[in-house]
């Protein structure tokens, strides 16, 4: 079946990777060990996607499991920070993203994003208007890997599962994928997603992921 869509994760695929000041800010603010605190800001992340929690109370959350105080004042510092955490981009993606699209395909991102990430996003990111479709868990109450949040996103492209391509960089995510349907591919970089492409067999219906001369 030929493919007629590209489906994004956005974070570590449309997304640079995690911002380093951004981090270590919130290390300061947090005061907690880099080893504690990555442990704790994962352990209710997918809450904070389903919209289950939100800044303001993920923050008081992983306050309270690790013992230490926060201030109305550092939790809003916390929220600022954590998004400008994932707020790069990486342009050789959204160059690609252009391409796919121009290309005659259908694009969409359906990506785990909490409220406070998505709002910067909307305020900043005009390129999100470039997808046909976009799909957020915190707004449907859905994860990635549930069953529904793929459908859901199949059916306001109004493809077939086995007419998409879904890109991801967690394993869980590309497996869930693949169990509706859906052709999926775990992403790394976008030199080895042309890799990848070329041994699927798909690079024929997709514009080359790397402009002439980015490949070094």
């Amino acid at each position: 079946m030929p493919l007629r869509a590209v489906i994004f994760d956005y974070g570590l695929v449309l997304s640079g990777p995690p911002e380093p000041d951004a981090r270590a800010r919130l290390l300061k603010i947090s005061g907690l060990s880099p080893e504690i605190f990555d442990a704790h800001y994962w352990k209710y992340r997918l809450d904070y996607d389903c919209g289950t929690l939100n800044g303001h109370t993920y923050w008081p959350t992983i306050a309270r499991d690790t013992g230490v105080s926060l201030s109305p004042e550092q939790i809003e510092a916390l929220i600022e920070q954590d998004v400008l955490l994932w707020a790069t981009v990486d342009p050789i993606m959204l160059a690609w993203v252009d391409r796919v699209r121009a290309s005659g395909m259908k694009i969409a991102i359906l990506s785990n994003m909490g409220e406070d990430l998505l709002a910067y996003m909307r305020d900043n990111f005009r390129w999100l208007d470039r997808f046909h479709h976009l799909t957020w868990s915190c707004e449907l109450n859905l994860i990635k890997p549930m069953a529904a949040i793929y459908e859901h996103t199949l059916e306001q492209l109004n493809v077939r599962a086995d007419e998409a391509l879904f890109l991801d960089d967690r394993a869980e995510n590309v497996e869930g994928a693949r169990h509706v349907g859906l052709h999926a591919l775990v992403f790394r970089s976008p030199q080895t997603l042309q890799t990848d492409l070329e041994r699927e067999g798909w690079a024929s219906q997709l514009p080359p992921v790397l402009a002439c001369g980015s490949r070094g």
